[in-house]
């Protein structure tokens, strides 16, 4: 338990014991006189002294959950899940439709453009470390296809394909783990994490050699579990990079937001580079909200968000990764705050993962940003924040919530544009060429491209 919350309980004690608030939390036992609704003088008595009782278990509740809320408040991690159709999606005329429907029009509607290969190369996060618990297995959806995620007794997880090769039972829903391997709740087909190969057929005195399911790369790092796909097979020729404050515990893990996102890959990474976005789209003070329609308004004309950065792609050997320096800070009334003033030095490793490490007042953390191709044009999109000991709870919850508006505003842009192959671009949109001739480095000769019509969101 952290110094803060010890500080708070033993707070909410000396309130509870204090003279001031006793008369209200005390339970009358003395006042409850049952025999006295049997005694005609005295039922008044006894019904004022009921309803006292009933009183104050309503105020000790009532205090409680006043209690409860700022606890909740100030010492728990914030969490944040948000579908599809849930943000990113202006309704007009339709707002009779539900928003699913909606969300299903907007994207049979849209034109989608000449979208590059659908999958790059790299690695991706599946889970989060605290959402496979040892022994027990998941059903995750990746690249269009089924995967079973479980953790061995080794505690270490691993992924294979969902579907078994016997006869199509998925192997992520009802599978059990048994020691490092997971049996199929079919027929008890039983197969090895690490590399797919059946070891065990109950009713068969023989397990063929050709017996097996595919079974994929796995690294564990930075409290996800990362899956690695190439187009060609190729094994990994980089890695994650771990973060050894989050890793060896010194940082401690305040949120997570997961957004989905109807839009191609390459539309939420290329946002890095897009420097002149961000005092447009994301100048407008967090307050007004993430609907474009209404947020630019007078109402909230006396403070804004400033933005200054630079982007700029790695050399060789870490040609997989490119920076943005950001400067971020808040102005009210034209004059900025110091209070909310900070560095960021985002790193940006492969097409799918981002670290934002930052300093402030109160101190450093970083934002772990997963971005995941659940489907051909459906993305989802992660992020974590940890926060070394000096930096309140509350702090860290606070800042990733205004993470969270900002993002939001920027689905609003990806649910609803057309990708542009060859944009028109002025001398100041420079970065975004270049960005593309980088991310284009993900991208192989068997890479999936997009070539099918859908008339729904299921694919």
């Amino acid at each position: 338990m952290a110094v803060s919350e010890q500080v708070f309980l033993a707070v909410c004690f000396c309130i509870s014991a204090s003279p001031v608030f006793t008369p209200y939390l005390r339970f009358p036992y003395d006042s409850l006189q049952l025999h006295s609704y049997y005694n005609g003088t005295d039922s008044l008595l006894s019904v004022v002294s009921g309803w006292s009782t009933w009183v104050s278990l309503a105020r000790l509740a009532l205090l409680a959950f006043i209690a409860y809320r700022v606890y909740t408040l100030l010492f728990t991690p914030l969490y944040v899940v948000k579908h599809m159709e849930e943000t990113g999606y202006v309704q007009h005329a339709e707002k009779h439709m539900r928003k699913e429907m909606w969300a299903g029009q907007v994207a049979r509607r849209r034109k989608r453009g000449d979208v590059p290969p659908v999958y790059p190369n790299g690695w991706f996060s599946v889970l989060h470390s605290c959402q496979l618990k040892k022994g027990a297995v998941q059903n995750v959806t990746f690249l269009g296809r089924q995967l079973a995620v479980f953790r061995g007794e080794d505690s270490h997880p691993y992924v294979l394909d969902a579907y078994c090769p016997h006869l199509g039972a998925n192997l992520g829903c009802g599978g059990q783990v048994r020691g490092n391997c997971l049996e199929c709740p079919f027929h008890g087909w039983t197969f090895r994490g690490d590399d797919g190969k059946c070891v065990k057929i109950p009713y068969s005195e023989k397990v063929p050699d050709f017996a097996k399911t595919n079974a994929h790369t796995v690294v564990e790092m930075n409290g996800s579990i990362y899956v690695w796909f190439h187009a060609e097979g190729i094994e990994p020729d980089w890695m994650p990079e771990e973060l050894p404050e989050v890793t060896g515990g010194k940082w401690r893990c305040v949120g997570l937001t997961e957004h989905t996102i109807n839009a191609h890959i390459q539309e939420v990474p290329e946002n890095i580079a897009d420097i002149p976005h961000l005092n447009h789209l994301h100048g407008p003070i967090f307050l007004s909200g993430t609907n474009l329609s209404t947020y630019q308004t007078w109402k909230w004309a006396f403070a804004k968000h400033k933005w200054d950065a630079s982007w700029s792609p790695c050399d060789a050997p870490e040609k997989h990764c490119s920076l943005l320096n950001l400067k971020a800070s808040m102005t009210f009334l034209g004059k900025r705050i110091p209070f909310f003033m900070f560095d960021f030095l985002a790193k940006q490793i492969g097409p799918g993962i981002v670290h934002l490490p930052f300093s402030s007042p109160l101190g450093r953390g970083v934002i772990v940003q997963s971005l995941t191709p659940v489907e051909p044009m459906i993305q989802r999109i992660n992020h974590q924040m940890f926060v070394e000991n000096s930096v309140p709870t509350f702090f860290g919850k606070f800042l990733l919530w205004v993470e969270s508006v900002q993002v939001e505003r920027d689905i609003t842009v990806w649910n609803n544009k057309s990708y542009v192959s060859k944009p028109l671009l002025v001398k100041e949109d420079h970065l975004i060429a270049k960005h593309r001739r980088w991310y284009s480095q993900f991208y192989t000769e068997h890479s999936p491209r997009f070539t099918n019509e859908r008339t729904s969101l299921d694919w």
